[in-house]
């Protein structure tokens, strides 16, 4: 049994396999050809930070594969009244097939995970959000072929978006440009031990996104920090991916935003409605990447 709890979980070899069921998967969806593999299987997804994304694509990815979900918010269950997190996973995991837990810390769904019965899938946390960048890797493989020797800029705040990118450039092979304020940058001990030719940190954005293939970013303050909103609009005003930005990119360069975004903060109107923004096939992307994964932990490797 396998959990998907942050990036580095899965080999590069396992990347590649779902990057092509990803392909397969999606073809079947666009065609209009019915797979469902996982008929009478159970997903259940347990929320303590709100969703509109991740619920609707697991939601819809577990029907569109013959499967049922349900939901569980915290605050509606045991779990907001004190229960402990491991009886909660050794309860659970024995009624359902796989679980996928959104929540604010990381430690949560790592004790979930030790005590289920069943794959665990983190649909994000404080630290890490690896079904986005599985998606978003895959919306570059889609468009521009395999990110192995690429260059990705992440623009703004060091938050989990950055922190998976990071594991994702370190195991797929290509570079991460991070470029962040002062006061925002990468934690010392998330860069210790990663070689320049995976990463290069930067004060100024335009530097970063000179010759990437993709530049990304996201909103300035994460769910969590919402105290902080004025502070971080201050500190962030050099940060907002415009078209100047874009224009140090390479030419074929992509842009890529996990959303929601705010126009005008973190990205200019012109970017991410523009002919470089992949953002809504991105979107779209979660719903076939994650279909996939289910796929992967439930089944193994298919080849059909």
């Amino acid at each position: 049994m396998r959990h998907f709890l942050q990036f580095r979980d899965f080999s590069a070899d396992e990347f590649e396999h779902l990057f092509k069921r990803t392909r397969v998967i999606k073809e079947r969806f666009k065609n209009y050809v019915a797979y469902q593999p996982l008929v009478d299987r159970m997903l259940a997804m347990v929320f303590e930070k709100s969703s509109t994304r991740t619920r609707v694509s697991f939601e819809a990815g577990m029907f569109q594969l013959g499967g049922a979900s349900i939901v569980l918010n915290m605050g509606e269950t045991q779990l907001g009244r004190g229960e402990p997190i491991e009886d909660v996973a050794r309860v659970v995991s024995r009624m359902v097939d796989i679980v996928m837990i959104r929540t604010y810390e990381q430690a949560i769904i790592e004790r979930f995970a030790a005590h289920s019965r069943v794959p665990v899938i983190n649909g994000l946390t404080n630290e890490y959000h690896p079904c986005q960048v599985l998606a978003d890797i895959y919306t570059f493989v889609e468009h521009r072929g395999p990110i192995a020797g690429r260059t990705v800029a992440w623009i703004g705040d060091s938050n989990n978006m950055c922190n998976t990118w990071l594991q994702a450039a370190t195991l797929l092979g290509f570079k991460l440009n991070v470029a962040s304020p002062a006061g925002y940058e990468l934690e010392p001990g998330r860069v210790a031990g990663v070689d320049r030719t995976h990463l290069e940190l930067f004060g100024d954005p335009v530097a970063a996104c000179r010759g990437a293939d993709l530049v990304t970013t996201d909103v300035w303050t994460s769910m969590g920090w919402e105290d902080e909103t004025d502070a971080r609009k201050d500190a962030f005003t050099a940060f907002t991916v415009d078209a100047e930005m874009m224009a140090a990119a390479r030419k074929e360069a992509l842009f890529m935003h996990c959303l929601p975004a705010h126009r005008g903060e973190e990205v200019s109107a012109e970017v991410l409605d523009g002919p470089q923004s992949v953002v809504w096939d991105e979107a779209e992307n979660r719903l076939h990447a994650q279909k996939a994964l289910m796929e992967y932990l439930l089944l193994g490797r298919v080849e059909t």
